[in-house]
């Protein structure tokens, strides 16, 4: 992990033509109010609760490699997970680690611990946005994929200079649901209707067999599978994305509301400040955490069944992985 360092104000990031930044290839999303998470899979997701959603746009499709490319070589931004951190930062740290990098997943060749995750992710030196799986790799063949190794603060500088913001976790479920009520998936109740595949998830045991029913063995290019009733591809799958929430377990989020609550009418959300979303099991480790929402390649019906609209997970904010990206939103 590496302390946050410089936000896009610090890189002189400043706003292109809506135009040029692909506004036109957004989704006019209807606001209301919005019934929020699940009372059927993780305790994080319950209760459920309700919040009043503007209408807002929302992007099409993830943000490319294509598309980052494109800011990045407007701008000369450097992503978080291309800067060596600082040794004062991480007292005690051997200083052949203080390496700029990111986590990049490897399948296992065998079954490990599935509470472990060092037997998947590792901690690559050189592995960023336009070097995925290390220094020897590049994007060719990848252009339209969506663009991953995105820190916070990365995923914010893009939008800012887009003209655009990072969707709220209220608008990305509400847009990743379609116009659909209390559905399991952004398609209906059924994960593969008619084993069809709807989004790309990992299809086997996880982390080391993957049948690929889908096609793909990691990310797979924006739109490869069917949009939702919003007309949104990729809400579900391919990558995790970013939102601008500070995260909280939900049943913490409201009040006198109970993680058990599963009858009771929808309770009224709050706002989650920057203080309350510090892991409690890491109490000396003082890196603040957004949520992340969508699931990913990696999710599993076996292991982190996140590819659902209501699914939510913390991501500390100076994290970058090989399965993390965003989409932004606009007025």
């Amino acid at each position: 992990m590496m302390k946050v360092i410089e936000g896009p104000a610090a890189q002189g990031i400043s706003p292109v033509s809506k135009q040029a930044a692909g506004a036109d290839d957004m989704v006019l999303i209807p606001g209301g109010t919005v019934i929020m998470g699940s009372t059927r899979f993780y305790p994080e997701e319950a209760p459920l609760r309700q919040t009043m959603v503007e209408a807002f746009r929302i992007d099409r499709y993830p943000v490319t490699n294509r598309q980052f490319a494109r800011f990045v070589e407007a701008t000369g931004y450097v992503t978080l997970a291309q800067i060596a951190p600082k040794a004062e930062d991480f007292p005690g740290a051997p200083p052949e680690m203080l390496q700029p990098g990111s986590l990049v997943f490897h399948k296992a060749q065998r079954p490990v611990n599935p509470n472990d995750p060092s037997g998947w992710w590792r901690f690559v030196f050189g592995a960023y946005w336009s070097r995925p799986l290390g220094p020897h790799s590049d994007l060719q063949g990848l252009e339209e994929h969506p663009v991953i190794h995105i820190a916070y603060q990365d995923a914010q500088a893009y939008a800012q200079w887009a003209g655009k913001a990072l969707p709220s976790e209220a608008q990305w479920e509400h847009a990743a649901r379609g116009g659909l009520v209390d559905r399991e998936y952004a398609w209906g109740d059924e994960l593969a209707p008619g084993g069809f595949m709807m989004a790309n998830y990992w299809q086997g045991t996880f982390p080391y067999d993957n049948s690929m029913l889908d096609g793909y063995e990691r990310t797979s290019p924006v739109g490869s599978f069917p949009p939702n009733g919003y007309g949104l591809f990729d809400m579900i799958g391919n990558t995790w994305e970013w939102t601008c929430d500070w995260y909280l377990d939900a049943a913490r989020q409201v009040t006198g509301a109970s993680a058990k609550t599963c009858c009771a009418a929808p309770k009224v959300m709050r706002r989650v400040n920057e203080d309350e979303s510090f892991d409690p099991a890491m109490p000396l480790i003082r890196i603040p955490r957004r949520v992340i929402k969508g699931g990913s390649h990696l999710c599993a019906e076996n292991y982190c069944q996140r590819y659902r609209p209501a699914a939510r997970h913390p991501q500390m904010i100076d994290s970058a992985t090989s399965h993390l990206g965003f989409r932004c939103v606009s007025k």
